[in-house]
């Protein structure tokens, strides 16, 4: 299969695309897309080996995201999951890390946004530093980047990113969906940590943000080099498709919207991006 580009994070691997992920897939990879398939749970991290195993063109991506940590329902404009509650198993997860095709560990992170009403949130807050922990860990013990999610927690995730490094035990990885600002994206840089974006960054600044740093100003200051798209599949669909159910072949539109800003070409990002993919998770085509 020869690809154009690449959807560094998508979930074909969600019920969402329980009724058509073969003919998902199959619209990705006529149009040159191949795509990282990421769990947030073991269930989910185990069908995404299962779709690498299965299909050219994607590889696996493995871990606990902080959310399902407690049972909640997450309703958002754009995103809407029931997560269950689930204690991570380091060893279902190195088993799951060494099947062929498993590129990383994650999505994996801090998660200060969606806590619970009603909750103890220091004690939520512990747990998913302790989880977060035990996943670096093992990205670090198998050699394998990190695939980050933050929210509303930037500063905590490049502070124990940082304490790896500082104790010799530097990781690599990216940082998925970022949607913070230029001055948090720097810490990471410095970090050696990709950047990566989704159809977010085609979303039309709202009139409260005027005069502000907007996410699209990020975007045009982090070095294509340094740089990945994604979808977040089936989340987060990109204008034109904004509001629809997301898919990894709409990944073109994020890699569009990023050469606009920067006054390149949509091939050059495109080829930038699909090569930093390849070069971070050791992608091999």
């Amino acid at each position: 299969m020869e690809l154009k580009r690449i959807d560094a994070h998508s979930h074909i691997n969600f019920n969402a695309y329980k009724d058509d992920a073969e003919e998902v897939i199959r619209r990705a990879a006529l149009d040159g897309t191949g795509m990282l398939a990421v769990g947030s749970q073991s269930t989910t991290s185990e069908r995404a080996t299962e779709y690498a195993a299965k299909h050219d063109g994607i590889w696996a991506v493995v871990g606990l995201h902080p959310t399902h940590l407690y049972d909640h329902f997450v309703d958002e404009q754009e995103i809407q999951y029931k997560s269950r509650n689930e204690t991570f198993d380091m060893d279902l997860y190195r088993s799951l890390a060494k099947r062929p095709k498993t590129v990383g560990i994650g999505e994996c992170g801090l998660d200060y946004y969606r806590l619970p009403d009603g909750a103890d949130h220091d004690a939520i807050k512990r747990k998913q530093h302790e989880t977060f922990r035990m996943q670096l860990d093992l990205a670090h013990e198998l050699d394998l980047p990190v695939m980050i999610h933050c929210r509303d927690a930037h500063g905590d995730v490049s502070t124990i990113l940082e304490e790896y490094r500082d104790r010799g035990r530097p990781l690599r990885g990216d940082v998925h969906c970022f949607t913070g600002t230029w001055a948090e994206a720097e810490r990471y840089l410095a970090l050696g940590f990709y950047i990566s974006f989704t159809g977010i960054v085609t979303f039309p600044p709202k009139a409260s943000d005027k005069g502000k740093e907007t996410l699209a100003d990020v975007a045009r200051r982090v070095p294509l080099e340094k740089m990945l798209i994604e979808t977040d599949a089936p989340y987060l669909a990109p204008v034109p498709h904004r509001g629809k159910r997301n898919e990894p072949s709409y990944v073109k539109h994020v890699g569009a919207f990023i050469a606009h800003l920067k006054g390149l070409e949509t091939s050059e990002v495109e080829a930038r991006t699909l090569d930093n993919t390849k070069e971070l998770f050791r992608l091999k085509f």
